[in-house]
């Protein structure tokens, strides 16, 4: 049987197409025609042996060959571009001064961190976990390079900041169901079916990080809007201790899906009775408008794992 041999330029539009929603605008990234695009995909697939979309509505999805290959079209073009990355920075020297917040320092840091050190071995890099407003008061005084944040929309935008993402806050409790559920809600029978209905007598628990935090505000506000009682179950200056907390049924948390640890799910909101949150962006802060060449090539591997992890979670997008 004779080996497959991939096509690293073609896995690339498989992977762009796929990560971008549209192969029209894979090929408008990637300066090649629809129908280079097209061709690209047919040969991949008469390369892999097995059909690799199937349609929905007026999109394609990826099949389950589809998805198997993706995650080694990633693997194998991360692979091929550290490569290339080590070969032209082997003299790259410096230090990099990282800030980032809680959420993005276990499932991150460590493959972001690892790839950058083995490109650039003489590189230093100095990373810090604080909170946005810290983040940002740290790039100001000129005490970091580079900084990935969420934003809510309450301060002015820095005019070097990059909005990598938009992700939804969800309603999160913890993986066992009814720890928290069951003193506030109660079922009730409503036209024949059981609809489950908070308990005005009850206020929700809320494990919310200590103040200052515009998240919390938006969540109070929002429960003081849907006419909601709530009550402060738990606060931490710890993201890590609010996991805990969700996890041990104290009460419930908002954050985005970024980063969620197995012992906590997020609810349904609609099940629940809660009210709806809004969407918070995620952005890449840069200390200068064009940053040596360390700090540059560090927030290019940055971006490219913030968005590899949050497409699944952003608003679905099918490849046309």
């Amino acid at each position: 049987m004779s080996q497959v041999m991939f096509d690293l330029d073609v896995l690339r539009t498989f992977s762009t197409g796929i990560a971008l929603g549209s192969y029209a605008r894979a090929a408008d990234r990637l300066g090649r025609s629809t129908s280079a695009v097209s061709a690209q995909l047919k040969k991949l697939e008469s390369q892999a042996g097995a059909v690799l979309f199937r349609k929905k509505g007026r999109g394609l999805v990826l099949t389950d060959a589809g998805e198997t290959l993706l995650a080694y079209a990633h693997r194998m073009l991360e692979l091929n571009d550290e490569a290339g990355a080590a070969l032209r920075g082997a003299d790259l020297q410096g230090w990099v001064r990282l800030g980032l917040q809680e959420d993005f320092g276990e499932t991150l840091l460590p493959n972001v961190l690892g790839r950058f050190a083995r490109a650039h071995p003489k590189v230093r890099i100095e990373a810090y976990v604080a909170r946005s407003g810290e983040l940002r008061e740290r790039l100001e005084l000129g005490h970091l390079d580079l900084a990935l944040a969420w934003d809510v929309g309450d301060q002015p935008l820095s005019p070097y900041a990059e909005r990598v993402a938009r992700l939804p806050l969800l309603w999160i409790g913890p993986t066992t169901p009814g720890r928290v559920e069951a003193p506030w809600w109660t079922e009730r029978e409503h036209r024949g079916s059981a609809a489950r209905q908070p308990k005005t007598t009850e206020p929700l628990p809320l494990i919310m990080l200590d103040a200052p935090c515009p998240l919390r505000e938006i969540v109070i506000a929002a429960l003081d809007r849907a006419g909601l009682p709530w009550r402060r179950a738990f606060g931490s200056a710890s993201l890590a201790a609010l996991w805990a907390a969700t996890s041990a049924g104290l009460g419930l948390t908002v954050r985005t899906p970024f980063g969620l640890p197995s012992h906590v799910r997020a609810l349904d909101r609609a099940e629940l009775s809660l009210p709806a949150l809004p969407q918070i962006s995620l952005l890449l802060y840069r200390a200068q408008a064009h940053s040596e060449a360390p700090a540059s090539r560090l927030a290019t591997l940055l971006l490219e794992a913030v968005r590899q992890q949050v497409h699944p979670m952003s608003e679905p997008s099918r490849p046309r």
